[in-house]
């Protein structure tokens, strides 16, 4: 794949997030995402934070301080970010189009990651941001190939996932149906109330 392909997806996603920010309260900011104890700020933070990674003394400080949690790091960052910057949207917008990854990481990860988390913050207010189909696809079969974190073929291992709104496809099984990006918040985790009622209890965590 050519990640060239990504990196405007990306931004879009960035600025999506910096416009719904800039609608929001102080209390719809700090009302819970999808991510468990992640405020919606948290989130925005995190998707912020990614094209600004730390060195690696930096990191190492991080991840001792976290007491070499992967998670706790990546929450507290986000928090202390969220914190101290009044103005997220206006840094959302500032980095969108930024191409600077983390040393961890690369850019099939920075993809899914900033579509999974608009819809983190953007759905528990009731709010949209839009996803091309066939870019959720390209998350989708990301997050399908890996193992950690997610270990989607393994939790979905009797299901045959099938987008109704493009040509992905995943697993044998019983089959369920949705739309790309339903599919990927599935995929990453997320109760999609629409879809779980569908799903065999065997294969979901």
């Amino acid at each position: 794949m050519n990640t060239e392909e990504l990196w405007p997806t990306i931004a879009d996603q960035r600025r999506a997030v910096a416009d719904l920010l800039g609608g929001l309260t102080a209390e719809q900011l700090d009302a819970p995402s999808l991510c468990a104890g992640w405020r919606v700020r948290d989130v925005a933070a995190h998707i912020a934070l990614a094209p600004q990674p730390p060195g690696p003394l930096g990191m190492l400080r991080e991840a001792v301080r976290a007491r070499g949690s992967f998670h706790r790091l990546n929450h507290d960052i986000a928090v202390r970010y969220a914190d101290a910057t009044p103005d997220l949207a206006a840094v959302l917008r500032a980095v969108a189009e930024s191409r600077r990854l983390p040393a961890v990481t690369n850019a099939r990860n920075i993809h899914y990651d900033v579509i999974v988390h608009a819809q983190d913050i953007a759905r528990p207010l009731g709010a949209t941001v839009e996803v091309d189909p066939a870019a959720a696809a390209i998350a989708a079969a990301r997050v399908w190939e890996m193992g950690w974190p997610f270990w989607a073929r393994r939790r979905f291992r009797d299901v045959r996932l099938v987008a109704t709104d493009s040509s992905w496809s995943a697993g044998a099984g019983t089959e369920l149906r949705g739309t790309t990006l339903d599919l990927l918040m599935l995929l990453t985790g997320r109760s999609v109330p629409a879809l779980r009622k569908s799903v065999p209890g065997s294969a979901v965590e």
